[in-house]
């Protein structure tokens, strides 16, 4: 497994591997480090995780394109969106993560997801009914949504 940040040194990726996208919710002291969890359920498998929660994110930059941290944030993200083979998203109910939910409207539809929207997120309805219309695998819980993206996984490597 190979894990590549926005403020990674090493941005080069293997192109036979499968890359996955770690979108959701990332609100710094509001969201739990999901996307840890994800790198240890992974270690042992050949993929490439892009994880966009930076090290060194400072809520103090000002969120203006202008802002060039901001700006390269933004980029790098959208970048490895359209780069990723699989986007896996969680919504974690203690966020609101406007920008997670415009990413999946981005991508529904046009990149393979799975989603994790759990019971208490405010706008659980919105995410039910995006991912019905565009038959987008949706779960409640991390530990089933984590299962089928093993199970996706499995099927990119099988076409490699």
């Amino acid at each position: 497994m190979k894990v590549i940040k926005p403020n990674s040194t090493d941005q080069a990726f293997p192109y036979n591997s499968t890359a996955i996208f770690l979108a959701g919710s990332i609100e710094m002291r509001s969201a739990e480090n999901w996307q840890l969890k994800m790198e240890n359920i992974f270690e042992k498998d050949e993929v490439v995780l892009f994880n966009p929660r930076r090290d060194n994110w400072d809520s103090g930059w000002f969120q203006e394109e202008k802002n060039d941290h901001f700006n390269h944030q933004v980029n790098w993200e959208l970048n490895h969106l359209e780069k990723a083979n699989v986007i896996f998203m969680y919504f974690s109910p203690e966020t609101q993560s406007p920008i997670s939910l415009l990413e999946l409207g981005r991508y529904a539809g046009r990149k393979q997801m799975v989603v994790c929207c759990p019971d208490g997120f405010w706008r659980k309805g919105n995410v039910e009914i995006l991912c019905t219309r565009e038959d987008v695998i949706l779960f409640n819980d991390l530990e089933a949504a984590t299962g089928a993206l093993k199970t996706l996984i499995n099927k990119y490597e099988r076409t490699y």
